[in-house]
C-alpha cells in the first residue's frame, strides 16, 4: 500500500502539533521525538510529518524558504462534507491558523484555504461524490448547470 507523507518545516514544534490536533489530526508517538512529529491525516494512507528547520534541513542541500513570504507549496485534504471543510478551518483559525482568502464554491466542490502558524498553506475542501467521479464538466451538464470551466 502507498502512503503519502508531506514534510513541512516548522519553528516550534510543540505549537504545530497543537495546531494539526486541534484541526482533528492525531499524532503518531512512535515517529515522534524532539525533531520531528508524525501527523496522522488518514491511517495507513496520509501524513504530515512537521520537522524543525534545523532538521528539515537535514535533508537537503537547498535553503529552506520561508512559507510567510513565498508560497511553494499548498497541501489539499478533501473532507466528506462542507460542515466538516468549516469545522475543520474553524479548529485550525482557533489554534493560531489564519485565513487570507475567501471560501470558494463551485457548486459541485466547495474549498477554504488555511496557512499554519508558520505559513503551510493547506487547502481544505469538499468535492460532489458524482463530480469526483464524472468530472465536472459531465456533472455540470447532468445538472443542467453552466460549465464549470
Amino acid at each position: 500500500m502507498a502512503m503519502i507523507f508531506v514534510n513541512l518545516p516548522v519553528t516550534d514544534l510543540d505549537r504545530a502539533k497543537s495546531f494539526y490536533t486541534a484541526l482533528g489530526f492525531t499524532i503518531n508517538p512512535l515517529f515522534t521525538d524532539d525533531n520531528a512529529a508524525c501527523v496522522v491525516v488518514e491511517k495507513d494512507h496520509s501524513a504530515f510529518m512537521i520537522l524543525t528547520r534545523e532538521f528539515f534541513q537535514t535533508f537537503t542541500d537547498l535553503p529552506i524558504g520561508d512559507p510567510t513570504a513565498a508560497a511553494s507549496v499548498a497541501t489539499a485534504v478533501m473532507l466528506d462534507s462542507r460542515d466538516h471543510v468549516d469545522s475543520t478551518v474553524t479548529a485550525g483559525l482557533g489554534a493560531g491558523g489564519t485565513e487570507a482568502r475567501p471560501a470558494t464554491d463551485y457548486g459541485f466542490m466547495y474549498q477554504r484555504q488555511l496557512t499554519d502558524p508558520d505559513g503551510n498553506i493547506l487547502e481544505f475542501g469538499w468535492m460532489d461524490p458524482k463530480a469526483a467521479e464524472q468530472g465536472p464538466e459531465a456533472y455540470a451538464q447532468q445538472q443542467g448547470a453552466p460549465d464549470p470551466s
